[in-house]
């Protein structure tokens, strides 16, 4: 969650209260102003509080025109009644709700089954909050798994992280929380993640893993993670060091299953030992739910799972949270008896395809050249072209915004910092028909671009955000 600073200049503010607010007279009986930073003195009207909040919700974008997002902004009605009526479930407290606790192991068995662990009932794993908690349970096994094997060194030697500039940004949360030297391998000329052979040279005796991420959130694009174990697999013969590999298959995992059978990038290959998905990107349940597995107990070092006597059950767990909803873990199981293999085949490849189509009317405009075209990731990233000094990406942003789009504009990262691009990521529930509005939108807007004298955004930090 972000962090917020205390009030300032609004927190005198009260709300507005319209006469009609009230429960039965008008006058007599509506609620006081309530301020906006304090709790107020006195209680009010169920119906009159839902209306405030729900009034200012109304500024809100629109979640299904948010093409910055990988995040799931839509699911069947089922999914949702399902959802209401497990809200209340804690997940932690398996005791209690020992259904609840069965639906997220069989998700877990799905899953070792899905990305083909070499047997899937020896394979761990769990639930989480999304991929980020997911990514620092398998850092910290990682890290101890590292430290297990250099105790006669550690912790006198600092352990280090190999990975590419274009990771999330919660692998750079652990290196920093649990103390791990981030080594980042950048980009170069048109290799926009990390290069195999560039991370290999980074790995020492001191290198708790590498991390491959199936599907860079920067344009989308496969890294080559069984590459990756290759040049891993000739450090090891030249030097001995047997590095292992996490895949970070926050969306690709649950894309590449289904689209890209004959892709090798899972527990097929041995070097793999833990893989995290999120549930609520082309997992396809709403936030917040990810998923973390290990390819067998061995590579979940046992010490790390605590064995809690909480509401009179022995619970193992392996989390950073505590109390959750269970509503996500029951509507990712619903999706799954929903979708089954075919199902999610479908979903994912009509988003592919959208993707796809969509990248072809944008490179037809000839304004603008793509960096990716979908066919990985439904997502695609693409820049102004050479000869276009009118207007930026930044530009297209700010104006699509005033239709209702969220597309992201946004800087590359080293060494690539003087790229800037726009994104697009075509989730299910963004479908043909408004993907062909927004090339409409996109082309009518154009001709003013083109009439500018020059790039309007000053700011170009504030000008869009780049959400992962």
């Amino acid at each position: 969650m972000p962090l917020h600073d205390g009030p300032h200049r609004a927190a005198g503010r009260r709300l507005s209260v319209n006469p009609f607010y009230g429960p039965a007279n008008p006058l007599g009986d509506m609620a006081e102003a309530p301020p906006t930073h304090r709790l107020p003195d006195q209680p009010m009207a169920p119906s009159t509080a839902h209306q405030l909040v729900r009034d200012e919700l109304m500024l809100d974008g629109n979640a299904r025109l948010n093409l910055a997002t990988f995040v799931t902004t839509w699911m069947e009605p089922e999914a949702g009644v399902l959802m209401a009526e497990c809200r209340d479930k804690n997940m932690i407290d398996k005791d209690e709700y020992p259904r609840t606790a069965e639906l997220e192991r069989r998700c877990v068995a799905m899953l070792a089954d899905l990305w083909n662990a070499p047997d899937p009932a020896s394979a761990v794993g769990c639930s989480t909050t999304g991929s980020s908690e997911a990514c620092m349970l398998a850092g910290m096994a990682l890290k101890r798994r590292w430290a297990q094997r250099n105790a006669d060194r550690y912790p006198g030697a600092r352990p280090n992280l190999v990975m590419g500039v274009n990771v999330q940004v919660c692998w750079e949360k652990f290196c920093n929380f649990w103390e791990v030297e981030a080594r980042l391998v950048p980009m170069e000329g048109e290799r926009f993640h990390l290069d195999p052979r560039a991370a290999a040279e980074l790995c020492d005796e001191n290198t708790i893993g590498v991390v491959g991420i199936l599907g860079s959130t920067f344009d989308g694009s496969y890294e080559p993670v069984a590459d990756l174990c290759a040049a891993l697999d000739t450090v090891q013969e030249r030097s001995g060091l047997d590095i292992p590999v996490h895949v970070d298959g926050a969306s690709g995992a649950m894309v590449a299953p289904f689209l890209d059978e004959d892709l090798v990038w899972d527990f097929r290959l041995p070097r793999v030992v833990s893989i995290n998905t999120s549930g609520h990107k082309y997992g396809l349940v709403y936030p917040g739910v990810g998923w973390a597995l290990w390819r067998d107990a061995e590579a979940l070092p046992e010490e790390l799972v605590f064995r809690v006597n909480y509401l009179g059950g022995d619970m193992p767990t392996f989390a950073l949270n505590f109390s959750r909803p269970g509503a996500q873990v029951v509507a990712q199981y619903y999706t799954f008896l929903r979708l089954g293999r075919d199902g999610y085949r479908a979903v994912q490849q009509a988003a592919r395809d959208v993707a796809t189509g969509l990248a072809g009317r944008v490179e037809a405009l000839g304004d603008f050249r793509l960096l990716t075209r979908g066919d990985e990731l439904p997502v695609f990233a693409f820049t102004t072209a050479p000869d276009v000094t009118a207007y930026d990406v930044f530009d297209v942003s700010r104006r699509l915004r005033e239709s209702g789009w969220l597309v992201p504009a946004y800087t590359f990262p080293p060494n690539r910092e003087d790229l800037s691009v726009l994104r697009v990521v075509c989730r299910n529930g963004f479908s043909a028909d408004l993907a062909e509005l927004l090339a409409q939108d996109l082309e009518r807007l154009l001709p003013e671009l083109r009439r500018q004298p020059r790039p309007l955004t000053e700011d170009r930090g504030a000008a869009t955000s780049f959400h992962h």
